[in-house]
């Protein structure tokens, strides 16, 4: 391993780890530089690297795996026959420093790294097929460039159903490519403070979402050299619009072919359109009725802001 211990998790808090993750690009945040994750993109990195959004809780899925690791580790170990060890410690490139890792366990006897993950029943089918989410191979490749490891070894728990092992060899051009982005992404909008562009996904509205809540009231700006960048979105929100109108057309023919069929064969395709019981509640029912039951389970009201654009002579 030819990585520096750049400080011992033993000795930090929760709080403090966050602050030293904070001083350089770790596996986690590898993916979503490169636009391999779904869950973040490179605008949440850079925010979360100035420290400019609150820390969100842990969810389910992220306690539950940090409570699985050793699980997965022992599993591991099990059925490979191999040893691990834990790596108490930040490492760090010995030559780009803002590169960091957090391994879950060292393979002894080899030049070699393990990491743990659980997932869902739900991604059962890939695993079983020999396939693995992109974002789970660029952190190990980052685990690789990190640590100058030949192959990471990759377990994975699939809730209830299966457990798998996967072996990834290092690749020297996927890794320089790799150092590249995240050099480039540290370099050129951390250090600088320029955001990365916004990338349309998902991750960088709720992150847009949390960093700006609310409208302070009557408040203008000026917009000025935006016009081109209006003109497109009205262009192409008129084109979502008759993309969807015709995508439904599309739908309906096929729904007055099913009929009342729950199933469709076609060439390559099955289509469905089965039952699905729903259960609503009359609120205002429940209002007069018992109202003293209604307002005791009523949430707070929340801040939506609405995003419109009105075209003015």
């Amino acid at each position: 391993m030819h990585s520096v211990a750049l400080v011992s998790t033993k000795s930090i808090d929760h709080d403090e780890w966050l602050r030293w993750r904070r001083t350089g690009v770790s596996g986690s945040d590898a993916a979503a530089i490169i636009g391999l994750d779904r869950y973040r993109s490179a605008f949440d990195v850079y925010v979360d690297k100035l420290g400019l959004k609150k820390e969100q809780p842990d969810n389910e899925a992220m306690r539950q795996g940090r409570d699985l690791e050793e699980y997965v580790a022992s599993r591991f170990c099990e059925q490979t026959g191999k040893k691990v060890r834990r790596r108490n410690a930040i490492l760090q490139h010995p030559e780009h420093h803002w590169m960091l890792g957090n391994i879950d366990r060292w393979v002894v006897g080899e030049n070699a790294g393990l990491e743990c993950k659980t997932t869902s029943v739900l991604n059962r089918a890939k695993f079983s097929q020999g396939e693995f989410p992109p974002n789970y191979y660029v952190q190990c490749v980052h685990y690789m460039a990190v640590t100058g490891a030949e192959r990471w070894y990759l377990a994975v728990l699939v809730l209830n159903k299966a457990f798998h092992v996967f072996t990834i060899e290092r690749d020297e051009a996927e890794v320089q490519a790799l150092i590249e982005a995240e050099k480039d992404f540290w370099e050129n909008h951390v250090l600088k403070q320029i955001p990365p562009a916004p990338d349309g996904s998902e991750a960088t509205t709720e992150v847009i979402k949390q960093l700006f809540p609310e409208a302070k009231e009557r408040k203008e700006t000026a917009l000025f050299g935006y016009e081109q960048k209006i003109e497109q979105y009205l262009v192409l929100d008129e084109q979502v619009k008759e993309l969807t109108k015709q995508r439904d057309a599309l739908k309906q023919e096929i729904q007055l072919a099913l009929a009342d069929a729950e199933i469709g064969r076609a060439r390559g395709y099955i289509v469905e359109w089965k039952n699905q019981v729903r259960q609503t509640l009359d609120t205002q029912q429940l209002k007069r009725d018992q109202a003293e039951i209604y307002e005791k389970y009523l949430k707070a009201a929340q801040t939506v802001r609405i995003f419109k654009i009105k075209e003015v002579s």
